[in-house]
């Protein structure tokens, strides 16, 4: 008697966890959104990356910055990917990105910028057409300082070599 009782709740048990194992899974997928590049200007492409099986099939990402965007599975995982390009009057700001798959939801709030203008990267960025007068003013008095300190250097070793 006492071993059919323990064996009717072992049985009990695991068919619990066999039950709740896949509502599990689903209740977690899909499990994160991830934009490239964060810092975009408007018009640009955005890469939007999306952990979850059920994103393989048939899911996307929306956002008010760019238009539905589908999601396509990435081979050898549980991750699909999509590009969106941003709307070329939208406002600057962060913007949230919606992802939307197997019927469930999930939202990543401010999970990129978009930025009038283009981004700042260093040498060879877009967010300045050349050098601004400023630039040339500052870059001309350096040349004009060492010429005439090169000048002066050498006028000087000149007249100690007379000596």
């Amino acid at each position: 008697m006492r071993t059919t009782r323990a064996l009717a709740v072992a049985a009990a048990a695991v068919g619990v966890v066999g039950l709740a194992a896949p509502a599990a899974s689903a209740w977690a997928d899909p499990t994160n959104i991830v934009a490239m590049p964060s810092v975009i200007p408007r018009g640009g492409h955005l890469t939007v990356t999306v952990d979850g099986s059920s994103c393989q099939s048939g899911g996307k990402v929306t956002s008010p910055a760019f238009p539905d965007t589908p999601l396509q599975a990435i081979p050898g995982g549980t991750t699909a990917s999509g590009t969106a390009t941003v709307h070329s009057h939208a406002n600057p700001g962060a913007y949230d990105i919606t992802a939307h798959c197997g019927g469930k939801t999930l939202v990543r709030p401010a999970a990129f910028t978009v930025i009038h203008g283009g981004v700042r990267g260093g040498v060879g960025s877009t967010a300045n057409a050349g050098a601004t007068g400023t630039d040339m003013a500052i870059g001309g008095a350096l040349v004009t300082a060492a010429l005439l300190g090169g000048g002066v250097f050498w006028m000087r070793r000149r007249s100690e070599n007379r000596v």
